[in-house]
């Protein structure tokens, strides 16, 4: 099956002995030993069909033998720190979502080392990557980056960090499994906040690890399983059910995203805007080497009030994520990335006038009428 029949098709087999199309919810937390033959569940913290559902269909869409799923992308993300041990080294993009920025924290607090590089300037990626030794643990690459929108050459990561015996995690929430597939390119694990485009409608948390290594799958369920973090049957019922649309609304995201941007290049309030599909982007090449379409989020430096730009718009909705039906505009600095500190949001150049922008699916015209409406208005 190709990409988008499996998004349909994929854990959703109808149901023998009713034929119903569409599995059950199943809402039970614990099994009947008894009544399986052979037994298969037990307790739903350990096993349960409408999450192995999910699995199969997301590890289906990167051709990889395994996928485990997650309450939100923070415990799919701890989740995958757990395998790195204090002493040893992880190298992470330098711009990455703020709560990964927080989670770094802690690792260092039990011993990680942390460094950050970035690693869409090549030189700097290369003197980073050559310059480790055998206590390089893992590379955690975010591409794009969020909120800065910086492209990794994922292929050349991982090849260098492979060198070193380290594991390469690419966070492809930005970009989601319809523009991007991290494992393709040599990465050993894809991570996804499922709560953003993979679910796509603003109602459900969850995370999701993609890979191939029989060991990591081992470890990681025996870890879902002590630390509690497996989501419920609804929950993987609801992000499923999104994840069949993935295709048509990412098609209509990117297309409402390059209007949006378009419209932001004639505004004079607009200082700068930032999308991988400009020419001007630095790494466009690298973007359209990798993914299939630049992406559905861009950001723009604003010359007025962002506080008063967010309380203009109208079909923009001022709220944190992205990637669903809806579209929203935020502040980095004053909400998604307000725990990371000043001066590294000033050495990364993530400015107060910074402002980020996810067109969902509604009209473009609208769109692009709400937010230069709610620009002049400010001007």
């Amino acid at each position: 099956m190709r990409f988008d029949t499996r998004l349909v098709h994929v854990g959703q087999q109808p149901v023998p002995g009713t034929g119903a199309v569409v599995p059950p919810i199943h809402l039970s937390t614990t099994y009947d030993r008894t009544a399986q033959d052979p037994p298969r569940y037990f307790y739903a913290r350990g096993e349960q069909p409408n999450r192995e559902a999910l699995e199969e269909c997301l590890a289906a869409l990167e051709d990889a033998r395994h996928a485990t799923v997650y309450t939100s992308g923070q415990a799919a993300a701890t989740t995958a720190l757990s395998v790195v041990p204090p002493g040893r080294l992880v190298l992470v993009s330098d711009d990455v979502y703020g709560g990964t920025h927080q989670l770094f924290a802690a690792a260092r607090e039990r011993g990680v080392a942390v460094r950050p590089v970035d690693f869409a300037d090549p030189a700097e990626r290369d003197r980073a990557l050559t310059g480790c030794g055998p206590e390089l643990a893992a590379v955690w690459l975010e591409t794009p980056t969020n909120p800065l929108l910086k492209v990794a050459d994922i292929a050349e990561v991982s090849r260098l960090a492979h060198r070193h015996g380290a594991l390469v995690l690419v966070d492809n929430t930005l970009a989601g499994p319809v523009l991007q597939r991290p494992l393709a390119h040599g990465a050993d694990l894809t991570l996804y906040s499922t709560t953003k485009s993979v679910a796509g409608h603003l109602d459900v948390l969850g995370g999701a690890l993609v890979y191939q290594d029989e060991e990591l799958h081992r470890r990681f369920l025996a870890y879902r399983t002590m630390a509690g973090n497996a989501p419920g049957g609804f929950d993987c019922y609801l992000t499923h059910r999104g994840l069949k649309t993935l295709s048509l609304r990412t098609d209509r995201q990117v297309a409402n995203t390059r209007a949006v941007v378009a419209a932001l290049l004639a505004e004079p309030s607009v200082a700068r805007v930032t999308y991988p599909g400009l020419p001007a982007h630095p790494q466009h090449a690298v973007a359209a080497r990798q993914m299939a379409a630049p992406g559905a989020l861009a950001t723009f430096e604003y010359r007025g009030d962002p506080a008063k730009l967010l309380d203009r718009v109208r079909l923009f909705t001022a709220a944190v994520s992205l990637g669903g039906v809806r579209s929203l505009i935020e502040c980095p600095a004053l909400m998604t990335h307000r725990p990371v500190p000043p001066e590294v949001r000033r050495r990364l150049g993530l400015t107060d006038r910074l402002i980020r922008i996810s067109p969902g699916i509604e009209d473009p015209a609208d769109l692009v009428e709400d937010l230069v409406t709610a620009l002049r208005d400010g001007a």
